[in-house]
C-alpha cells in the first residue's frame, strides 16, 4: 500500500503498478515464500497522450525516488510504448497491459480516488494463480513477436525462483 499511495500522490493519469513486481508478489504467496523475492524494479505505467516525451517519465521517476529512495522505480508512459514494441497505438494503460508478452505479466494494481484497490488483469488471474506461463495473443506462437516471448521465458528463467511454474505455449488462435 505504501508504494501505491506514493504513486497516487503524483496524480498520474490512468496509472498502475504492474508486471513483474505484482507477479512476483503473487507467485511468492502461491509458493508459500515467507520473504518476498527481490525484483529488478517496480514498474509504474500511465497513459498520457498529451505529454509523451520520455524525459517526463524520468522526472516522475525522480519524484518517486525522492519520496521512496530505496525503491527501484521504472516509469513508462504507455502512450509512446507501442513504438518501442512495434505494435499499433494503445488506447489506455490497460490496453497496453493487454499487449505485454505474458498473461502473467499483464496485471496491474492501482488506487481509485477513494483509495480503494483496483485490479487490471486483461486475461484474468487464472494463469498467475495457477502458475501457468502463456503468451498473450500479440506474442503467441505464429505471431511476428513470438520470438520475444520465447527469449523472455528463457532469459528470465523464472522457474529457477518459482519451480512450480509451467509453460503453456499456445498458437495465436489457441488462446
Amino acid at each position: 500500500m505504501r508504494l501505491l499511495t506514493t504513486v497516487a500522490s503524483l496524480n498520474l493519469p490512468d496509472w498502475w503498478i504492474c508486471a513483474g513486481y505484482v507477479r512476483a508478489k503473487i507467485w511468492d504467496d502461491v509458493h508459500g515464500y515467507p520473504v518476498p523475492t527481490p525484483t529488478e524494479d517496480v514498474d509504474v505505467i500511465y497513459f498520457d497522450q498529451s505529454h509523451n516525451d520520455e524525459a517526463i517519465e524520468k522526472e516522475y521517476e525522480a519524484q518517486l525516488y525522492a519520496l521512496l529512495p530505496n525503491v527501484p522505480w521504472s516509469v513508462k508512459n504507455q502512450a509512446r510504448m507501442h513504438l518501442v514494441n512495434q505494435l499499433p497505438p494503445y488506447q489506455s494503460a490497460t490496453d497496453a497491459l493487454a499487449h505485454f508478452p505474458e498473461t502473467v505479466t499483464a496485471i496491474g494494481v492501482s488506487l481509485d480516488n477513494s483509495g480503494r484497490l483496483k485490479l487490471a488483469a486483461p486475461y484474468g488471474i487464472d494463469d498467475i494463480i495457477g502458475l501457468k506461463l502463456r503468451p498473450t495473443p500479440a506474442f503467441a506462437d505464429g505471431s511476428p513477436h513470438h520470438h520475444i516471448y520465447q527469449a523472455r521465458i528463457k532469459n528470465k528463467n523464472w522457474q529457477a525462483t518459482w519451480p512450480n511454474l509451467q509453460e503453456v505455449d499456445v498458437t495465436r488462435h489457441g488462446l
